[in-house]
């Protein structure tokens, strides 16, 4: 059955920033699954999206090829696929608004104190931990499975390593891109990806792949320090509106 027009209306700018987002402006995607269900049932929203977010990663893997941190993909995807074992065990178990607000909560947090500490963008990269990095992995595979907010425990790591502006979105890709195979797979296991739903995300392909490419583009030509102020922005925005969600759904507000 052929999508109306309020669909694509909704559609399109959703996967706009999502592509965005996988070109390495990490925090705009927050929008996309609100927006798209505002005018489809929530889980079909999320697996009409999913494909696109495989194809998007297709094109930010290739983008990024070369300017990627093999020591941080290495420690966070060591505690992401930890985190995904037990995001499929304690799916039933966990309250989605529950997981947003604890995830908004690290990140407007997060983005506070390092604002209060007047932490500089233009600080040279640092060293990344295996600890901590396992543990942050570990929280972002969880929440990506359970309520596709992996971004935040990302960034909570990766931000205070200064990365330059390529490498720390090819890190971003790399990482999530075999999240998102996993979450795939899985998905398929559960009979949650049908050939009509996918007929739509096929349809969303080209604006996918064009958006992810403009991403790509712009954070090659952004300042480092204009790069972390806008992401450092951004998080915290999504921090606030997780926290949000979250206590909306508690029934807090």
């Amino acid at each position: 059955m052929p999508e109306s027009w309020t669909f694509y209306a909704a559609a399109v700018p959703a996967v706009i920033l999502v592509g965005m987002s996988k070109g390495g402006f990490a925090g705009l995607s927050a929008m996309s699954l609100p927006l798209l269900a505002l005018v489809s049932p929530p889980i079909r929203a999320a697996a009409i999206m999913l494909p696109i977010l495989i194809v998007q990663d297709w094109v930010s893997i290739w983008a990024y090829r070369r300017d990627f941190d093999r020591r941080i993909v290495a420690i966070m995807l060591a505690g992401g696929m930890i985190g995904i074992a037990l995001g499929a065990a304690f799916a039933a178990r966990v309250s989605d608004a529950a997981v947003l607000l604890f995830v908004g909560a690290i990140a407007a947090g997060f983005v506070l104190y390092s604002w209060l500490r007047r932490a500089r963008a233009d600080d040279g990269p640092r060293a990344a931990r295996v600890g901590p990095g396992v543990i942050w992995g570990a929280c972002a595979g969880f929440t990506s499975f359970i309520a596709n907010a992996g971004g935040p425990p990302f960034q909570a790591y990766a931000l205070p390593l200064r990365l330059q502006p390529q490498r720390y979105a090819g890190t971003q890709t790399m990482i999530f891109a075999v999240f998102n195979f996993v979450k795939l797979l899985a998905f398929f296991a559960l009979g949650q990806v049908s050939t009509e739903n996918f007929a739509v995300s096929a349809s969303l392909f080209p604006v996918a792949i064009a958006a992810t490419f403009a991403g790509v583009w712009l954070v090659r030509r952004v300042q480092a320090a204009a790069f972390y102020r806008i992401v450092y922005a951004l998080t915290f925005l999504l921090g606030c509106k997780l926290v949000y969600d979250g206590l909306r759904g508690l029934g807090a507000i």
